[in-house]
């Protein structure tokens, strides 16, 4: 079943279209990256979905409800985590996590979404004693307490460090195993790597591409980058296959069948008694795609 269905989603600002014409699905237990400079119109989509902005035109339903006529029962069945959360700087952990637990029907136990995010430690400090790690935390409690069936996530790490991070992902993927969707939208192409089951592209409010993180504007297919420094004695000329030279004496090969190109390769150095210094062989990254596809949107975020 679909949870998200967007169809020819318009929204525009003083005449400035800042959605256009998009659309997408996320189904049932999916997590869904959405990706795109600033000013791409991620924030205005994902407003929409939560029911907090209206839309121009299109149809949306999230979990089967028009989220801009869905209501508390609506609201009841999502969790959102913003960019930036408003605390009350003189309650504790705990005392912040019961009283948002109230609003929902069937919240789940304060001190399990404690556990969950890494807070046990601090359930009794007040917010404002908090670092800002700690509070996009309980930013990612606050979502969690109502057990939702569908999470939004914007930038759910922004502020973390390494460690922190990947604690907020072993998060997420818990909650898919408990049958959780989640959408969410990042800057860091790791994060999208490491989470996403497909990755949806816009730029300038349309998509521009669709897919898994491993095939998305073609990277499964894409050439293979192999680099290596020449051994001293050799030239580019020398190596049984074509390939250029960048700076540093680096050795550039493209190729769209690595296996018998680095079989040439490695049998050709070892014919010389040398080794292939520094070889690396890849694919274009995640960013390298993105940023091929959405260009330079230096606007503000939308």
């Amino acid at each position: 079943m679909l949870a998200i269905e967007v169809g020819g989603l318009r929204k525009s600002y003083a005449g400035v279209e800042a959605v256009r014409d998009l659309s997408f699905v996320v189904e049932e237990g999916e997590v869904v990256a959405v990706l795109g400079p600033n000013g791409a119109g991620k924030t205005t989509t994902v407003e929409i979905l939560e029911g907090y902005r209206d839309r121009d035109g299109g149809d949306v339903k999230v979990l089967g409800f028009d989220p801009a006529h869905g209501g508390a029962e609506y609201r009841a069945r999502i969790g959102i985590v913003l960019q930036g959360g408003g605390f009350d700087p003189f309650l504790t952990v705990r005392e912040m996590l019961t009283m948002y637990g109230g609003y929902y029907p069937a919240p789940r136990a304060v001190d399990e979404v404690v556990e969950l995010v890494g807070l046990t430690e601090k359930a009794e400090s007040r917010v404002r004693t908090l670092s800002g790690g700690q509070q996009r935390r309980l930013d990612l409690g606050l979502g969690l307490i109502g057990d939702p069936q569908l999470l939004f996530l914007d930038e759910p790490t922004t502020g973390f460090d390494p460690s922190a991070r990947r604690h907020a992902w072993d998060l997420v993927r818990r909650m898919c195993v408990l049958g959780k969707t989640v959408l969410l939208t990042t800057h860091y192409m790791e994060e999208a790597q490491a989470l996403a089951d497909r990755v949806v592209v816009i730029a300038a409010g349309e998509k521009v591409a669709e897919g898994t993180p491993e095939s998305i504007g073609g990277r499964a297919t894409a050439d293979v980058v192999i680099r290596f420094v020449l051994p001293a004695s050799a030239r580019v000329s020398d190596l049984p296959v074509a390939a250029s030279e960048e700076g540093g004496r680096v050795a550039v090969v493209r190729t769209s069948t690595p296996t018998p190109v680095l079989h040439e390769l490695t049998a050709w150095v070892l014919g010389r008694n040398e080794e292939l210094v520094g070889l690396t062989v890849e694919r274009p990254s995640l960013e390298d795609v993105y940023l091929e596809l959405t260009g330079d949107d230096r606007t503000n975020d939308a």
